[in-house]
């Protein structure tokens, strides 16, 4: 008699049970900044593009944005909560002026960029995003004067797997849930239960 280990219903099960564990921890999304309206200064028709933006968008640790602009006439810089109410474009924490910017949330926390223009943050481009428990969104206007409803945008570019130090709690659960069934499946269809 052949062993259990050996037939093609227990090697298919196996691989489906991995497919699914590998799955569950993949979920991370690169976002563009402002979807179609790109990285630049905001337009009278729509002052408030990137807080709408980032209203309605939930951020995470493995996530990234990806400003677009021409990196003749704009750049992304990261900044202090300070700097970002004061439009303080001096010592910034991080500098990026290469037109197809990304930056990647590797911790919870809040973020602030601004264009590193001088002027342009004065005139609202600039974005605060909150990974986590938090929300996302620019305090000179805040949430409650947007609308309930925003332009749908496709906002997903493609996927990026999670590092592995970015794992949470909440993300262990579902393999571990994920490994028990897929290990009383295989006991029960090879009779050991």
């Amino acid at each position: 008699m052949a062993s259990l280990r050996s037939t093609p219903r227990y090697q298919f099960l196996l691989a489906l049970q991995f497919v699914m564990l590998v799955q569950s921890t993949v979920w991370c999304y690169q976002y563009k900044v402002g979807d179609l309206d790109a990285w630049g200064l905001p337009t009278s028709a729509n002052p408030q593009v990137y807080t709408k933006w980032s209203k309605y968008h939930s951020f995470k640790i493995g996530d990234s944005l990806l400003f677009l602009y021409p990196p003749s006439q704009d750049s992304v810089i990261q900044v202090t909560e300070q700097s970002y109410k004061d439009c303080n474009l001096k010592d910034p924490i991080l500098y990026m002026n290469n037109g197809n910017s990304l930056f990647n949330f590797t911790a919870e926390g809040v973020f602030y960029f601004t264009s590193g223009e001088p002027g342009h943050c004065e005139k609202n481009q600039k974005l605060y995003i909150a990974t986590g428990n938090g929300t996302a969104y620019s305090p000179s206007y805040g949430p409650s004067a947007l609308p309930d409803s925003a332009p749908s945008y496709p906002t997903v570019f493609g996927s990026i797997p999670a590092p592995p130090s970015s794992s949470s709690p909440s993300q262990s659960v579902p393999v571990l849930i994920m490994a028990v069934i897929g290990l009383v499946v295989c006991a029960l269809l090879g009779g050991n239960l």
